[in-house]
């Protein structure tokens, strides 16, 4: 008889802790549309810092390349090159303390995004059927993924996917858009004219990691997710281009690959932000650049080896011979 009960009460266990978890979120989010939800909340998490406790920056302000004598030359910088203008370096070194920027560049807002227990570091077009978004950092993860959310409805939105999973927009994917990381010597070469996101006028420890030595870490952050396949270190890095991964050893290892309609480069300079506590010291991981074969820059991101395996369960992984 108690055998037969067992199930039952692990099930009425768990019936109880998923409740518990929807009703505190509820409390914690009352103008979020829970009605609307694609995803299980018992996967959503507290990463530590309450909603707004990592303060995204709007509308930052920006230096000349030129001026900028903060930033040490390995130290990698998110580029986005728009239509016209000069290109935008926005400092991991200030994306690893609010982990959105949200500015606007020839009329077009964007959201700068950044995920250091993923490694991913995506640009979006902070735009929904012609509505402009503003996007804060709202303290929960899921798969260890930074969950975002809109001020305008408190819709949540997965950065990794740039999908809405929780609200009034649920289903609605955000446009990436093609940006990449690397060196501060490496932007500095390419774009003498070039524009750099300023310090915030905040108490940061900025140039320093709060997370050294993670990505040399045997598992993720809260997370309970497989390993990805082919014994792969979860926190590999990988080259993601759509459902397609290249591990970045084999591509630092070959140098350069044209594979899949892309021409995929490698060269040594840039520092893991995610290494030792100054970022400018980490080891090296190179700068990557992804074309197509036009010589047009594709949109990518370099996430950890467990976060696109969580997020692309199906994915295609590039381990080439």
């Amino acid at each position: 008889m108690r055998r037969a009960l067992a199930p039952v009460l692990a099930l009425a266990l768990l019936a109880g802790a998923a409740q518990a978890q929807e009703t505190w979120l509820e409390r914690a989010w009352p103008a979020t549309d829970f009605s609307r939800l694609g995803i299980d909340l018992v996967e959503v998490r507290s990463g530590g810092p309450g909603k707004d406790g990592i303060p995204a920056i709007t509308a930052p302000a920006f230096l000349a390349a030129a001026d900028e004598t903060r930033l040490d030359p390995r130290e990698p910088v998110m580029t986005y090159l728009p239509d016209r203008g000069p290109a935008r370096a926005y400092p991991i070194r200030y994306l690893t303390w609010h982990e959105i920027v949200n500015d606007e560049v020839n009329g077009r807002p964007i959201a700068v995004t950044f995920c250091p227990l993923c490694n991913t570091g995506m640009v979006f077009d902070a735009r929904v059927n012609g509505v402009a978004l503003e996007f804060g950092v709202s303290g929960l993860l899921r798969m260890s993924d930074m969950i975002m959310y809109d001020r305008q409805t408190e819709s949540w939105w997965q950065q990794a996917l740039g999908e809405a999973i929780v609200g009034a927009y649920l289903g609605e994917r955000l446009t990436q858009l093609p940006a990449w990381m690397e060196s501060w010597e490496a932007f500095r070469a390419a774009h003498p004219d070039g524009l750099v996101m300023d310090e915030p006028d905040a108490a940061r420890a900025y140039g320093l990691n709060p997370y050294a030595g993670y990505d040399t870490s045997a598992r993720p952050f809260l997370y309970a997710g497989e390993d990805p396949p082919h014994g792969i270190a979860p926190l590999a890095r990988v080259l993601r281009v759509g459902n397609r991964a290249w591990p970045l050893e084999r591509i630092a290892r070959e140098g350069r690959i044209e594979e899949a309609g892309l021409v995929i480069t490698w060269q040594a300079g840039q520092a893991s932000a995610l290494d030792t506590a100054e970022i400018g010291a980490g080891r090296e991981v190179g700068n990557l650049r992804v074309r197509d074969g036009a010589g047009a820059d594709v949109i990518h991101d370099m996430p950890f080896a467990f976060a696109f395996h969580a997020f692309h369960p199906d994915g295609e992984w590039m381990l080439g011979e």
